[in-house]
């Protein structure tokens, strides 16, 4: 399972080129939210998800922010519910070698999770190494292009250096998939100080010994649940 981790870091390597430049912004949740739910704009979500669905290079960070920030305002938003998928999903990743039959199941797995998680950094990492095996260049360079979409997002958010400029994400995995992307191997400690993450780094050339998380949109979730369940 170690060799799928590469594709990620070749992926921020191709993205960090184009987002070095961006420039830095905590997501106002309230205006997204008003923002995509207006049908007659270009932040409308089912526009925005129908252009990430069809992995459009176009997209504009200001785009790529409302489709990242707004999915908490979707029905299918549950970032600490699993699919019934990642189990024959994780089945098949621990085989010692993968036969084109593994690669393609890793590929249809992967789909039906992120039917309902169009976000989950994993269930695209996993297609893209598949991809890779297979040839398959157009999934190759979607996957890809969804990738990029995503981590562009939340590389614009902040540097992850303070809480006053913490990455924000809207799933707790992103956290760990960030500091992959970014070159970094995770100390082993999370402590969770208010509405923030804060996960500690291996020794690194950088001598960042952690970066912060918002996770408020997570927590907020969470708590709007166990307010119902009341």
């Amino acid at each position: 399972m170690k060799k799928i981790l590469l594709p990620i870091i070749l992926v921020f390597c191709f993205s960090l080129g184009f987002s070095q430049n961006m420039s830095i912004k905590k997501p106002n949740y309230n205006q997204i939210k008003k923002n995509i739910s207006q049908n007659n704009s270009t932040l409308f979500y089912p526009k925005l998800l129908e252009k990430f669905s069809n992995a459009d290079t176009t997209m504009t960070l200001k785009e790529k922010r409302h489709l990242y920030y707004g999915f908490i305002y979707q029905k299918s938003y549950s970032p600490y519910t699993r699919s019934d998928y990642n189990d024959s999903l994780r089945i098949t990743l621990r085989k010692k070698k993968y036969e084109t039959v593994d690669l393609k199941n890793i590929i249809k797995y992967s789909d039906s999770v992120l039917k309902h998680n169009p976000f989950n950094l994993n269930a695209i990492n996993y297609k893209i190494y598949a991809d890779k095996q297979i040839k398959d260049s157009i999934g190759l360079i979607k996957d890809y292009t969804k990738m990029r979409i995503i981590t562009d997002a939340m590389l614009s958010s902040g540097d992850g250096h303070s809480k006053e400029t913490a990455y924000y994400v809207i799933s707790p995995t992103h956290e760990y998939s960030l500091i992959k992307l970014l070159g970094y191997e995770f100390g082993g400690k999370q402590s969770l100080i208010d509405h923030f993450d804060y996960l500690t780094l291996k020794e690194n050339e950088f001598l960042i010994e952690g970066l912060y998380f918002d996770v408020s949109a997570s927590l907020n979730h969470m708590n709007s649940l166990f307010n119902k369940k009341e």
